[in-house]
């Protein structure tokens, strides 16, 4: 390899020291450790300083109102205001964490709001998969589990941005960008029984491959984001945009990119494949979202009517969370500005297929429409703009803003979705 290690007289191994941590090796790895701290650890910590302050914000709200005393355990309720980050969608995922996939169709009454009974098939397996291994390992139960898989993922996810961002800008802006991710409006999931963080991770980091060309890595990551959440549709084409420029343009060889388009769709095909071979219907996974949980694409019909509600105060659509959609219709009102100034940046164009498809998922779906702030959160590049905007503030400033924004955001990103709203 070119270095060599001595013989045991030139560099002896003590017995406190099996594996030689002091010679070449052990040095190397000290040296690589000490280098990505130094380039992820500021990242990491911004992240971490607003998002403890933010779930500090919520805690003192939630236990001051003390709602949560009175609701059903399963619906933000709970003895602790731990708990309530485990309701909502959390409750599901412990469940299959615990007892694995109930795949079903089955048929209510008609003339009520449902047309099939809820069950856990519309839950992707990763996150609960991965709850359930680390249980298993560490002992923990489904709840600590599954917040622990959280925090790391969400962690993961802020060096991720940063890595995109410093790649198509500088250090500083990924350094900020990192922080946008733990104030953005729907930042509370971050730190809940959720699989946001998950998805936020594997997608930035999918991005992030696909944007050095690393195409093995960038069709197994997209793979893995396709059995964790429904949009990794948008990580698909942008990987296929990716690819197919990459092949116009000659790029090296014609192989790994086209292997990797082949690969990525594989989770997100083979788990819609699976529900439906489960349940006797091909089509069973969309026939239950619609069913049973009122989740479809209706390209934007609801998003309209939500608008028209929240601005004439009349809430006689479906789900209607004064509170939180009114948060979610700003956030809607601020998209073409974010979108204007981040095309402005000329990113790439398979950053641009996948961040456009999001927001055309999120916007042309009828579902919640308070959870708009958290389904936006994986299109992490709309942080750019932004990030280079508070890039320019002197460190003071720019801690005061973001403090300022992390206070907030225990409320808006928090209190409202978990306790005025549906996350």
């Amino acid at each position: 390899m070119g270095s060599t290690i001595g013989t045991a007289t030139e560099h002896p191994t003590a017995p406190d020291d099996p594996v030689g941590a002091t010679g070449p090796a052990g040095r190397r790895g000290r040296d690589r450790l000490r280098a990505a701290a130094g380039r992820y650890g500021p990242a990491l910590l911004v992240y971490g300083a607003v998002r403890l302050v933010g779930l500090t914000v919520f805690a003192l709200l939630a236990n001051w109102s003390g709602d949560f005393h009175k609701n059903d355990p399963r619906f933000g309720g709970g003895r602790t205001f731990w708990d309530i980050l485990g309701s909502w969608d959390g409750w599901w995922y412990r469940q299959i964490a615990e007892n694995g996939y109930h795949p079903q169709l089955i048929a209510l009454p008609a003339g009520g709001p449902w047309d099939y009974e809820q069950n856990s098939a519309a839950f992707f397996p990763l996150y609960p998969g991965l709850m359930r291994l680390v249980s298993s390992v560490t002992g923990l139960g489904s709840y600590g589990a599954g917040m622990l898989v959280s925090v790391v993922a969400s962690f993961a996810a802020a060096v991720g941005i940063f890595a995109v961002a410093a790649r198509l800008t500088d250090r500083r802006t990924g350094i900020v960008a990192a922080a946008v991710w733990g104030v953005f409006p729907g930042s509370g999931v971050e730190w809940a029984v959720y699989s946001d963080s998950l998805f936020v991770a594997l997608a930035a980091w999918a991005c992030y491959c696909i944007l050095t060309e690393n195409w093995p890595a960038a069709g197994l990551i997209t793979f893995l984001a396709g059995l964790n959440r429904p949009t990794a549709g948008a990580l698909v084409a942008a990987l296929g945009t990716a690819a197919l420029i990459s092949l116009v343009r000659r790029r090296g060889p014609a192989l790994a990119p086209i292997a990797a388009t082949l690969v990525a769709p594989l989770g997100l095909v083979g788990y819609i494949a699976w529900v439906g071979w489960r349940m006797g219907d091909l089509g069973g996974y969309f026939t239950l979202q619609r069913g049973a949980w009122k989740h479809y694409f209706d390209y934007g019909r609801h998003t309209l009517d939500v608008a028209r509600g929240v601005l004439f105060g009349h809430y006689d659509y479906g789900f209607a969370y004064p509170t939180e959609d009114l948060i979610g219709l700003l956030l809607v009102a601020l998209l073409p500005v974010l979108v204007f100034l981040y095309l402005r940046l000329r990113p790439p164009a398979a950053l641009t297929v996948y961040t456009l498809l999001t927001i055309v998922m999120v916007l042309g779906s009828y579902q919640i429409f308070g959870n708009t702030s958290r389904y936006l959160l994986p299109a992490f590049p709309l942080f750019l703009p932004i990030a280079v905007a508070l890039r320019r503030l002197s460190p003071p400033s720019l801690a005061a803003v973001l403090g300022s924004a992390a206070v907030a955001s225990g409320w808006y990103a928090g209190f409202v979705i978990f306790e005025l709203g549906i996350p």
